[in-house]
């Protein structure tokens, strides 16, 4: 009867690491198929970003925060993880925007309903972007706009599953085609 429970707390425990695995899989997308595929988006779909309206000045409070995300860089990523020993990608942003005095939800797709939606062409350093990084409509991953180039290439930092803490394009063909919408928080 012992031998009968022994096995079914594991078989429970083997089905969670199971779940977690494949929760970390959906959770915060990854950027390998992003280093793979780093080609430029076509001209066509590049167009929404040529009309950026951002004027290049970013406010103090901006500054700092993204200051804080950038220490951040080569951080490794961790399913769950909120410090700087490894961030998954929604608690790499609570984690910023916790230094800097504001408090996010801790899920992505929370944040994503937090502070006002906005036009990817409204963007500006700061803003959070969101992505369906598995398919469909439902969010799954958050960044952080870094900065946005003349030519209105948006970049933005996040916690990645393969490389962890980096900066990526909104160009890069992966997260143009997961590319959900923004959200201004501050």
């Amino acid at each position: 009867m012992k031998l009968g429970l022994l096995e079914n707390h594991l078989r429970i425990k083997q089905l969670s690491v199971l779940l977690i695995m494949s929760s970390i899989i959906i959770s915060c997308g990854s950027s390998k198929s992003a280093a793979e595929k780093n080609k430029s988006v076509t001209r066509t779909e590049n167009l929404r970003r040529l009309d950026s309206k951002f004027d290049g000045k970013v406010s103090k409070s901006i500054n700092s925060l993204l200051k804080d995300a950038e220490k951040y860089i080569g951080t490794p990523y961790k399913f769950g993880g909120n410090t700087s020993s490894g961030f998954d990608c929604s608690g790499f942003t609570v984690k910023v925007f916790e230094e800097n005095d504001f408090k996010l939800p801790r899920r992505s797709s929370d944040q994503a309903l937090a502070g006002e939606k906005i036009d990817i062409t409204e963007v500006k350093p700061g803003d959070l972007l969101f992505f369906a990084t598995a398919g469909g409509s439902r969010v799954s991953h958050v960044g952080i706009v870094h900065d946005i180039g003349n030519d209105g290439e948006v970049k933005f930092i996040h916690a990645s599953t393969s490389k962890g803490v980096i900066i990526s394009s909104l160009n890069e063909k992966y997260w143009n085609k997961a590319y959900l919408h923004a959200q201004r928080v501050l």
